[in-house]
């Protein structure tokens, strides 16, 4: 599309200045998302599960390296009726402290209006009048509190935009379309400094999907406003993103999906002149358990991620809705995890095709693992603080790394099951990657009864690790939940849990009575093993296949 009219045509060649709104937005890399808090939905701030904020939290934030943070605001169920809709005083107040705390601590503040978007506004096709008059009265509020806050405040118009009973996606361009132009020209009349505050609006779902972000550019370009910002979230490609239908590696097709997206965005707005920020980013099976994809694979997503945001010109904010930075302690939840996102900041890291090496009793040969070296030299492995001898220990050819089979055979010892040593792998730059030796067997299932609401295969893992579950019946149909796929979601229908795998109720409850069904369970070292569940009512049987 063509530059927004604001944008200056560089000369050939020449690069064209860049605008306040997108050096306020450059400024803001890297940010954190204050999540499941002033948006929770209940009495307060709390409903969630979070503590009350402290200004505290944001030194503490600010100390990791964070240079702003979104404050994703729930307002509709403080408001009262039409036609001022007016929002509660003491809930208001409470809104301009936590931003002025987060403000204090010199970081940037991105502030949006958050669950309001299912709740209310996505009623707009059939309640037009209603919802454009509640979302106007709103932000004339919010913008008269906030008009003489530093502008290092931004104001975002709503959070993943969604319309129900629309007659097609069209209509539903044409919504936000509407709702962003009346935010800005709301926010804008309000004068003082939002007259030429950074407003950042999303686009449909904000979601990368090119006719969405089409139609997000030519809002942002009809209103040749030079202080806009676009918004988007990425939460990788689905199946990857929550461990469902064989999508437990981050393997070509996640990786394309994310490249793809990030070039639809830079070249429909950042080339264009258009700042944008990623407003939240993240897994969505960490809203189970950040255990639900496993490391090695996670790891290399968020590396990809960083780098390729990086390499984009695209701010990112981390969502954490309390699973990352205990909010407590200030600990973080997973520090590798966190490490590898900070480290993507600023540099690439090398990776490898897999985190893990599984040896087994008796005759051990040489294992190869493939490094992902992201444009950096291998420079050596180490055990601990013990170099290990190139040739000897191990080789390389060109991204080959192997292991030998005597030092894997030094490393199993006395053949204990389980992590038997972590080897190193170090680069020209970045972070070094981790690799597990593990010493396994083949693991052994046992059979059980139970009930849907309570049903637990008896598991000897013997050092495995479980990938996935697929469930099918006799006839190759799929059984249970998400029906067009074999490959069933991991912690929402089953999940590993102490000496057991636990298959849980959301699965049962679509598995057909009296129907056996066979799940087959892959583990990390490429092991299958077999078991048949039947449902007679609510009681189940396992039976070892």
């Amino acid at each position: 599309m063509a530059a927004p009219a604001h944008a200056a045509s560089p000369a050939s060649g020449a690069k064209r200045p860049q605008t306040a709104a997108q050096k306020t937005v450059a400024h803001m890399q890297p940010g954190w998302n204050l999540g499941n808090t002033l948006d929770s939905v209940g009495a307060d701030e709390t409903a969630w599960g979070n503590p009350r904020v402290t200004r505290t939290l944001f030194k503490k934030v600010a100390q990791q390296g964070f240079k702003s943070v979104r404050i994703p605001f729930t307002v509709g169920q403080y408001e009262g009726a039409a036609p001022d809709y007016t929002i509660a005083p003491a809930t208001l107040d409470r809104v301009e402290q936590v931003v002025d705390w987060a403000l204090d601590e010199n970081l940037y503040v991105l502030l949006d209006v958050h669950h309001d978007s299912w709740q209310w506004v996505n009623t707009m096709p059939t309640n037009h009048d209603a919802v454009v008059a509640q979302f106007t009265a709103t932000w004339e509020q919010l913008a008269q509190r906030f008009k003489h806050t530093s502008k290092k405040l931004l104001l975002e118009s709503i959070n993943e935009p969604q319309f129900a009973g629309a007659a097609d996606q069209d209509a539903q361009l044409a919504a936000l379309d509407e709702l962003n132009t009346t935010f800005v020209d709301t926010v804008r009349s309000s004068g003082a400094k939002n007259a030429t505050r950074v407003l950042v609006l999303p686009s449909l779902n904000t979601d990368n999907a090119q006719a969405k972000l089409d139609s997000l550019a030519s809002t942002i370009t009809k209103l040749d406003d030079p202080n806009i910002a676009a918004t988007f979230h990425y939460y990788g490609y689905w199946p990857f993103s929550v461990n469902i239908a064989g999508g437990y590696r981050f393997d070509e097709t996640a990786q394309n999906d994310l490249t793809g997206a990030f070039a639809r965005v830079k070249s429909t707005l950042v080339d264009q002149g258009i700042p944008v920020i990623l407003g939240e980013y993240g897994l969505l099976g960490f809203d189970a358990n950040t255990g639900t994809i496993e490391q090695g694979e996670k790891l290399k997503f968020f590396e990809l991620l960083g780098y390729t945001a990086r390499t984009s010109g695209i701010t990112t904010m981390l969502w954490d809705n309390g699973q990352h930075l205990n909010r407590t302690t200030y600990k973080w939840s997973d520090p590798e995890l966190f490490a590898e996102i900070r480290s993507s900041w600023t540099t690439r890291s090398g990776t490898a095709s897999t985190d893990q090496v599984f040896v087994r009793p008796g005759a051990v040969t040489a294992q190869d693992v493939t490094l992902n070296l992201n444009g950096l030299k291998f420079r050596g492995l180490a055990k601990g603080n013990k170099t290990l001898v190139k040739g000897t220990d191990y080789t390389v050819s060109g991204s080959t790394l192997t292991l030998s089979a005597a030092l894997l055979k030094k490393l199993s010892g006395s053949g204990e099951l389980g992590t038997a040593a972590t080897l190193t792998a170090t680069f020209s730059r970045g972070l070094p990657w981790k690799i597990s030796v593990i010493n396994a067997t083949t693991p052994v299932l046992s059979s059980a009864t139970g009930t849907t609401d309570a049903f637990a295969i008896p598991t000897q893992f013997n050092g495995d690790r479980l990938a996935t579950m697929e469930a099918t019946y006799a006839d190759g149909s799929f059984a249970g939940p998400q029906s067009w796929t074999s490959y069933k979601q991991f912690d929402s229908d089953f999940v590993p849990a102490g000496d057991t795998i636990v298959l849980k109720p959301a699965f049962f409850a679509q598995v057909e009575e009296a129907r056996p069904v066979t799940l087959t369970f892959h583990f990390w070292s490429g092991q299958l093993l077999t078991y048949t569940v039947q449902r007679t009512g609510t009681s189940v049987t396992g039976t070892v296949s």
